[in-house]
């Protein structure tokens, strides 16, 4: 069964991480890095686990790995599945949510250069905001950011907007995204924690695009792909995206549907991205090695240890260093993704899978949580 299989892999590389401990724990307090044959079992199991992915109809899966110094690099399975071509690691692929991490760096050079704050009620920057989404109470650009404003999720009332292969070529401003979450009632709640909803990032876009002037996409392109060399990563116009992509697809009325450029994803600030694995290995090193931002940023990026999320930051368990990994998910039709990164950022991971073709939905695809655990127990081999 594919979840048993899946479950002995991820238990190989839980193997490795145990034999790892023990290594340090028999050595000095500084852990040596590991021997050649102990990193090839884990690069072994991140094969398996790859493998297992593209036997349960995945068309492909891309992996880079950095740790050391080292660059260790997987590609499986296919770019295109009518032409069959195979994939390579340097394929770019759709990002979803890690786009949000680019977004907050964005929002972040803004409050550097004085141009926003991030306590300033959002009405300050979009003086529609109250009108048009009629919030309950005074939300700010911080509440954006970590989740906790209450705006509704617009995915909700998009999906329901009509049938969905003629809904997602159709393009999707930002104002038209938050005009979708307008049409959701926005509860008050007595204390607002954290609600994960994409309009939060829809407004920050909207906040970053009016402040500078030019589309979202620029922004990003200006803040983080020229001066990174990054040429891959950014949010394609409709019909632009590279012709190395990897295609990803889902199931519409039993029919496979090709949604590598739906034209919906132009603007979507909180997930519309395109990159490859090194692309992202490279942004989140530069973020936390002090090549975007300056120090003082980053570190409001993070956030306290105790919180759920930072600033388009998640975070997991770094038992190497006792810290935390940081970085993202990304879950959108036809594509699922994992980036983490140490807080040095020299221990990195980046897997993408194209996902196997199925409904489209508003829930998170369960894969995720596999890429997560493998992502995780995988660096925390590497120490």
């Amino acid at each position: 069964m594919p979840g048993t299989r899946r479950h002995r892999i991820r238990n190989r590389i839980a193997a490795a991480v145990s034999a790892a401990l023990v290594a340090v724990a028999l050595g000095s307090c500084t852990p040596e890095p590991l021997p050649p044959d102990l990193h090839e079992d884990i690069y072994a199991a991140l094969e398996d686990f790859s493998r297992s992915m593209i036997e349960d109809g995945a068309p492909a899966v891309l992996i880079e790995v950095r740790h050391g110094g080292k660059v260790w690099t997987h590609a499986d399975g296919v770019r295109n599945l009518d032409t069959r071509e195979p994939a390579t690691a340097s394929d770019p692929f759709r990002v979803g949510s890690i786009t949000k991490s680019m977004v907050a760096v964005s929002v972040m050079k803004l409050v550097e250069e004085g141009k926003v704050g991030l306590d300033d009620q959002v009405s300050k920057y979009l003086p529609e905001f109250g009108t048009v989404l009629h919030p309950p109470g005074p939300v700010t650009v911080r509440e954006l950011l970590i989740h906790e404003s209450g705006l509704p999720e617009f995915g909700i009332p998009l999906l329901a907007s009509g049938p969905w292969p003629e809904v997602m070529d159709r393009p999707l401003s930002l104002e038209q995204q938050l005009a979708l979450a307008a049409t959701v009632p926005w509860e008050r709640r007595l204390a607002q924690g954290f609600e994960y909803s994409n309009s939060n990032y829809a407004a920050l876009g909207l906040i970053v695009e009016r402040l500078r002037g030019k589309s979202i996409n620029a922004v990003l392109k200006t803040d983080i792909a020229d001066p990174l060399g990054l040429e891959s990563t950014g949010l394609p116009r409709p019909g632009a995206a590279p012709a190395t992509m990897v295609h990803g697809y889902i199931t519409v009325n039993g029919q496979r549907l090709d949604v590598t450029q739906p034209a919906w994803l132009s603007e979507f600030a909180a997930g519309g991205a395109v990159s490859t694995v090194s692309e992202l290995n490279t942004f989140y090193a530069a973020l936390f090695q002090g090549k975007l931002l300056r120090d003082e940023s980053r570190t409001s990026m993070l956030r306290r240890d105790s919180d759920l999320y930072g600033f388009g930051l998640f975070r997991w368990n770094d038992t190497c260093s006792n810290r935390l990994y940081h970085g993202h998910t990304g879950d959108i039709d036809g594509y699922g993704s994992v980036s983490m990164t140490s807080e040095d950022g020299t221990r990195q991971l980046t897997i993408a899978v194209a996902y196997p073709p199925e409904p489209p939905t508003l829930n998170v695809n369960p894969l995720i949580s596999e890429l997560e655990d493998v992502a995780e127990q995988t660096l925390n081999a590497l120490c």
